[in-house]
């Protein structure tokens, strides 16, 4: 049989209470390693519980950007999952509204604040 193919999508928000600083914009960077392995920790827990949970397999933070305010900080991350016959296909609006609802009405992701629009997913 033929192995599932790995599929991609992608995971962006926006943290309100994680003030930008030059480092997060730097992947080998202390503070960037400790915020992404915080940010695994978060989005990986509520991807494994949404209906694509069976076939994830992990998200990427691909980077850090500033927001509107100086608290803001934008996350970007690429997440994956295995694309089988049991999945019948992506549904990129079912897995917004089940992290939607997980996350508060997007404004809470563990100890952070989210901007409540900024929430997109992208497969």
């Amino acid at each position: 049989p033929l192995s599932p193919a790995v599929r991609n999508f992608t995971l962006n928000f926006t943290i309100t209470n994680l003030q930008f600083t030059a480092d997060l914009a730097m992947p080998n960077s202390k503070k960037f390693k400790s915020t992404e392995k915080v940010m695994y920790y978060y989005t990986d827990s509520l991807l494994q519980k949404s209906s694509i949970g069976p076939y994830f397999t992990g998200c990427k933070v691909t980077g850090f950007r500033s927001g509107r305010d100086r608290d803001d900080t934008g996350v970007d991350a690429v997440c994956s999952y295995k694309n089988n016959v049991s999945l019948a296909r992506f549904d990129r609006e079912k897995v917004y509204h089940e992290l939607s609802t997980m996350t508060n009405g997007v404004t809470k992701l563990g100890h952070y604040s989210l901007e409540k629009n900024s929430l997109y997913v992208n497969g």
